[in-house]
């Protein structure tokens, strides 16, 4: 069961999302049916860490055994999504993908079905690029070596 959950007028939702970068480029993804991108990920299921599901939300949308390397950063994101409030926490990690993964530079599909697309982005065009939450299209450019950030987006 996901440790998502409707409170009075707004949706809590707890969410774990990879920060996979191979060749200066980093793996988006976004519904068919969006315009705007974000990291691969998931919800986290309750008695589940945040890095098992990091772990396995790839797993079972792309079918890659990945590697977690660090947590980077931890989010406190309030937002508006089809006319709902949402209080969202996010636990951003930096992953290591498969070395047989290759980047390519045309959209994909993962094992879901075409429900998701997924496409690798320069790091130098995410300025171009409808990606949520925003602070995403700095940080990305810097990740942090050794601390983790503690984000609060209103």
């Amino acid at each position: 069961m996901d440790a998502t959950f409707q409170v009075e007028h707004a949706v809590f939702n707890y969410r774990a999302a990879a920060v996979l970068i191979k060749k200066d480029h980093v793996l988006l993804h976004r519904q068919v049916n969006e315009s705007h991108w974000a990291l691969p990920g998931g919800r986290v299921e309750v008695l589940e860490d945040s890095q098992t599901t990091v772990q396995r939300e790839l797993k079972e949308e792309l079918g890659w055994d990945i590697g977690v390397r660090n947590l980077l950063w931890v989010t406190e994101n309030f937002f508006k999504y089809n006319e709902q409030d949402f209080h969202e926490i996010g636990m951003y990690y930096h992953v290591t993908p498969p070395d047989s993964i290759k980047v390519e530079i045309d959209t994909f599909y993962g094992e879901e079905g075409n429900r998701l697309i997924y496409q690798w982005v320069p790091l130098e065009e995410l300025k171009n690029v409808n990606l949520v939450p925003g602070f995403l299209k700095n940080s990305l450019l810097k990740i942090p070596l050794a601390t983790i950030e503690h984000i609060v987006i209103k």
